[in-house]
């Protein structure tokens, strides 16, 4: 084994980015094939982390290029010409695929539909393509649609290209008995076989883990900052037929005011900070919560009013927030709220019931990007003194407003039903009832 003792090797920086990056890769290869086979409560975030392995592999192969041009490679003399040709054609494509594969994925997720940020290990933010978002969405979609076929056509490539390596690395250690292994291998010479079968064995579990395994994305709070408040645009004034809210059990309603002529409803200004409108739902599975930033309300009420009662709810849809910032920077474009066409979304009601109690039963009306249906809101009311608290909670069927197109417009991954809850605390305006 003298002539593997001898062996030149490869200088330890460019061992190091060789690894690294195979086990990057090793490692994306299986992160791919479980984004593409099955979806889950994590899957979200495996698209995150196959984002933020995709660049890092892309960096790691540059600086490589780079290493390569300033420090020459080791000689290997025991090759025969036609397999040093061979085997540097392969290492030409590796470079080329390395490069190619990380970038169309980039000019995937910049062309793709909605505009989800990308977050390096849920830290570093990373732009997309200069340019692509300035295109017309069809080119957008045809830039989409040739890159995805590109990404998933070389990594085929790549696989094979792969298994043509390790092929090759085996024979020359197990049959030819050639230094190579040990060019990029810092073991003993004793001990290069079994090392070469540890490396198959670990890059295979790397594969299995990226599969099976990686950690989820902690949802974090980002607060949009609250834009300047417009003049509302009134809701249209044609409304459809369907109701999607979910009724409240055991209603029982009570007559809708005392003493009428007498009672007059009070006007009341809401605590912007004790009082809050949000939403839940899911993303594969995975919760996802939300709320609005801004949003004012105009509300004359009084339990023994009831019949003169109303009010108007207005939410500035580029206020959104969202418990994850790349779901929350999605959600105000042309797919989810409009909010450039349809800056306002209104709930308006003037009829509400007793249901006993504390309980009560708005019958309002719901516009969102321009489409207005019946949404009845139930709610709990106490007043003490001048102060009133109120909570309400309603399930909203977002397909029926048009709220996700394309191919969001399924409930495969997001379901079309939304929680949304609501709760004020308001005082009663000086100098009404």
């Amino acid at each position: 084994m003298d002539h593997v003792r001898g062996a030149p090797r490869y200088a330890g920086g460019a061992i190091v980015l060789h690894w690294l990056t195979a086990a990057a890769f090793a490692f994306q290869v299986g992160l791919g094939w479980r984004m593409g086979v099955s979806r889950g409560p994590d899957t979200f975030s495996a698209f995150q982390l196959h984002k933020s392995i995709g660049i890092t592999i892309l960096l790691l192969t540059i600086a490589r290029i780079g290493w390569r041009l300033a420090y020459t490679p080791p000689p290997s003399a025991a090759l025969r010409p036609i397999e040093r040709h061979l085997a540097k054609a392969i290492h030409r494509g590796f470079y080329g695929l390395l490069l190619a594969l990380p970038l169309s994925g980039w000019l995937i997720v910049s062309s793709g539909k909605v505009a989800v940020p990308t977050l390096l290990y849920t830290i570093v933010p990373w732009p997309h393509v200069p340019g692509i978002s300035g295109l017309s969405s069809a080119v957008r979609n045809a830039i989409n649609a040739a890159a995805s076929a590109a990404h998933v056509v070389m990594v085929w490539i790549a696989l094979l290209a792969i298994a043509l390596h390790v092929a090759g690395a085996l024979k020359h250690q197990f049959a030819d008995r050639t230094t190579d292994l040990a060019r990029m291998v810092p073991v003993s010479p004793r001990l290069l076989g079994s090392a070469a079968i540890a490396i198959v064995v670990a890059f295979a579990g790397l594969m299995l883990w990226g599969r099976g395994g990686y950690p989820a994305e902690a949802p974090h709070d980002v607060t949009a900052p609250s834009p300047a408040v417009p003049t509302p645009t009134p809701p249209p004034g044609a409304l459809a037929s369907a109701a999607v809210p979910r009724p409240l059990p055991s209603e029982t309603p009570v007559k809708q005011a005392t003493m009428p002529g007498i009672a007059k409803p009070a006007d009341w200004a809401v605590r912007m900070k004790a009082s809050s409108i949000r939403f839940r739902t899911s993303w594969s599975q995975a919760p996802v919560e939300g709320g609005f930033d801004a949003w004012h309300a105009k509300i004359r009420f009084d339990p023994d009013a009831l019949a003169t009662s109303s009010a108007a709810i207005t939410v500035y849809m580029a206020s959104v927030t969202a418990s994850v910032s790349s779901q929350q920077a999605a959600l105000p474009g042309d797919d989810w709220f409009a909010a450039a066409t349809h800056p306002t979304a209104v709930w308006r009601a003037t009829r509400f019931r007793h249901l006993g109690g504390d309980r009560y039963k708005a019958d309002g009306t719901l516009t969102l990007r321009g489409v207005s249906r019946p949404l009845p809101l139930g709610f709990t009311l106490t007043i003490a003194g001048d102060v009133a608290k109120m909570t309400g909670a309603v399930t909203i069927d977002r397909t029926v407003f048009g709220v996700g197109q394309g191919e969001w417009s399924a409930t495969t991954d997001i379901p079309a039903a939304v929680a949304v809850r609501i709760a004020i605390t308001a005082d009663r305006v000086a100098g009404t009832p």
